[in-house]
């Protein structure tokens, strides 16, 4: 895999992009290396890169998070676009699109509007507004 293109979608070898982040060799160096490096954890596999999800998320909202729930790999996550990325200080937002199929087949996107915070040189996923929508419509997906 480490030779494979880099499911982040950057064009990168997968082991000169996401991977050492992913093994937690290094760390992102903006919030929008952050979110390619966080889609492509979800795209290899939420349960193989727990660790780098959790260690990721920011403290003061990581205790929503069920660590039961980064197991679920019953998704194919099939792509990613930033819509948009800005950094001020130790703040960013970033706007991205997931797309991904469920067990069905049936294609969605994933919405957010992300906001990340930088602490002592690391950067968190803080928080976000996230609209699920099915990928064929643009609509959003019912449940």
């Amino acid at each position: 895999m480490s030779h494979s293109p880099c499911r982040c979608g950057s064009g990168k070898r997968f082991a000169d992009c996401c991977e050492p982040f992913l093994l937690l060799q290094s760390r992102p160096k903006s919030a929008r290396a952050l979110v390619r490096a966080r889609y492509c954890a979800y795209a290899c596999g939420a349960g193989t890169y727990r660790d780098f999800l959790l260690r990721t998320w920011h403290p003061a909202t990581a205790s929503r998070v069920n660590p039961l729930d980064l197991t679920n790999d019953s998704f194919r996550w099939t792509g990613l676009d930033i819509v948009f990325a800005e950094q001020k200080g130790d703040r960013a937002r970033v706007e991205f699109k997931a797309y991904f199929t469920d067990p069905a087949g049936k294609a969605h996107l994933h919405h957010e509007r992300a906001v990340f915070q930088r602490h002592q040189g690391q950067w968190y996923y803080l928080d976000g507004e996230v609209r699920d929508l099915d990928a064929t419509t643009g609509s959003p997906a019912l449940p």
